[in-house]
């Protein structure tokens, strides 16, 4: 599932989709002997920021069911505990699938209290085909090169040319990697992680997965739940709709959460000079959009790289007063030169992470069955379309390279359990990218976890971005196990914070722990 994306409010629609069992090949093996585990050689790697993080690397199985088999490498990273208290490693992942984790844990140990970071050793790592792990994947450098086709098939030529623009990426990821793919997936990607503990000496592991990340977490309770100590998850996948129906209830979350920047805007009119109506500046954008798709502003925005520059507004509201600069200052003064500016710094992620969408794309595409049939595609989408125009034809291109995708799909694998320690899930009501109503489901299926809420949040990865109240709930977790109850869907509910204000783009600073969160996460699920 596309993870530019937000949370679903109460208004939109999750389709779930049927659970099956863990397949007989994803069930967990005997108990590791950690005795006898290779130890991992730490290294120096701190950065100025981070100056205490330290970096190692692990050989593991490419395919886990033959161990003396073939073998990758992942890439991991450590800010190592200080305090006499111990309590073990806190794997950390942020999400994607497809990101980088291994300055994750330089953040979460100091975003965290200092007394219960360093009673941890803080563990990043690239997850296999990621990052500095080796073999790193790059199916099709320059996929999303400017100026790229419209989204919106409007006729069949634009169809056309997208999908071959699909399939051409399907086929260029089995040309290279054919031997590689069948092993690029979230259950692979777990063992990895059992790989990890024993590596690191350890009978559990404590795990802090933000997004797609919540996945991987559930996931790896299922299938070792003895080992997980405490797990806490960020912004909660609906395991229940991977992957093909998750992206279909996102397209409808980032629509609303698009028309609640429109609403931002609208309330800023002396600001922004664009007027005092929702739907007329929402109107503004949608001709701003069509003006693009005839020709792009600066040769470089068109209306698919308006949608990429304004799709991370979708996930986090600290970047509304750059992207309304940048709009007003296009649909006020034609200045090319802002939505230009608007798209180097936020929608030209994706044109220049050519490793992060291959490994989504694997990732997603092997995990779970997607329509092989692109008439499906189409009258799904269009459907949605009518009424989430946001970026739903955006989103399903992204993910149609896996209507054509060369290997087979896995099972899907059921995260129900009742055996795992309790775990703790955050969750914004409005967050588009994993809509409120998948943390509710997963609270359900975990069944001894508990949920905090942020009441009209509309952000998405919560912790450790500056809410006091979400945060202590995680640190009283983290310190001994103090976990909230509840009697509703909720444990506990906090505030969210309130929406940015309107300041000048020279004036904004970027540095808060907000944006430095969210300049860490997987914008894929």
């Amino acid at each position: 599932m596309r993870e530019r994306a937000a949370v679903l409010c109460g208004a939109a629609a999750v389709v779930a989709g049927a659970l099956t069992a863990v397949p007989a090949e994803a069930s967990p093996p005997p108990a590791a002997d950690t005795s006898h585990a290779a130890p991992l050689t730490w290294k120096k790697c701190g950065t100025k920021k981070y100056p205490t993080l330290q970096c190692a690397s692990l050989d593991v199985p490419l395919d886990h069911s033959r161990p003396r088999g073939r073998h990758i490498t992942l890439s991991l990273s450590r800010v190592p505990h200080t305090a006499k208290k111990y309590q073990g490693p806190l794997l950390v992942n942020p999400g994607g699938p497809g990101a980088s984790g291994l300055t994750l844990a330089g953040f979460v140990a100091s975003a965290l209290p200092k007394a219960v970071a360093a009673q941890y050793d803080v563990i990043g790592f690239d997850p296999r085909g990621v990052g500095k792990s080796k073999p790193a994947l790059d199916c099709r450098p320059g996929h999303f090169a400017a100026v790229r086709r419209d989204a919106v098939p409007s006729t069949s030529q634009i169809e056309r040319a997208n999908l071959a623009r699909a399939k051409a990426f399907a086929r260029a990821c089995g040309k290279k990697y054919g031997d590689v793919l069948p092993y690029i997936d979230t259950i692979s990607a777990v063992r990895d992680m059992d790989r990890i503990r024993a590596a690191l000496g350890a009978r559990q592991i404590n795990y802090f997965g933000y997004s797609y990340g919540t996945y991987l977490g559930a996931v790896y309770a299922k299938l070792f739940p003895e080992r997980v100590r405490r797990a806490a998850l960020d912004s909660v996948v609906d395991p229940t709709g991977v992957w093909y129906d998750d992206n279909l209830a996102q397209d409808h979350a980032f629509n609303d959460r698009h028309r609640a920047f429109m609403a931002w805007i609208a309330k800023h009119d002396t600001v922004y000079r664009l007027g005092s109506d929702p739907a007329k500046i929402e109107a503004k954008w949608y001709a701003t959009r069509a003006a693009l798709a005839r020709k792009a502003a600066g040769g470089k925005v068109g209306a698919s790289e308006l949608e990429d520059t304004y799709m991370p507004g979708g996930y986090y509201n600290g970047y509304w007063p750059y992207l309304a600069e940048a709009f007003a200052a296009y649909v006020n003064g034609k200045n090319a030169d802002s939505l230009v500016k608007a798209y180097e710094r936020f929608g030209a992620a994706d044109a220049s992470d050519d490793n992060g969408y291959s490994i989504y794309t694997s990732v997603q595409c092997r995990d779970a069955a997607w329509p092989r049939d692109w008439r499906k595609w189409r009258t799904d989408n269009w459907a949605v379309y009518a009424k989430a125009p946001f970026m739903t034809w955006n989103n399903a291109w992204y993910n149609a390279p896996c209507a054509f995708w060369p290997t087979k799909p896995l099972p899907s694998v059921s995260v129900a359990n009742d055996e795992v320690a309790p775990m703790l899930l955050f969750q914004a009501t409005e967050d588009a990218a994993t809509p409120y109503a998948g943390a509710v489901t997963v609270h359900r299926l975990l069944a001894r976890s508990r949920l905090v809420v942020e009441q009209g949040g509309g952000n998405h990865g919560i912790t450790l971005g500056g809410n006091a109240c979400l945060d202590k709930h995680l640190a009283a977790y983290l310190a001994d196990g103090t976990l909230p109850r509840g009697r509703g869907t909720a444990d506990a509910v906090c505030e969210a914070q309130p929406d940015p204000k309107p300041m000048s783009s020279k004036v904004a600073s970027t540095s808060s722990r907000g944006a430095e969160l969210h300049g860490l996460l997987g914008f894929r699920r």
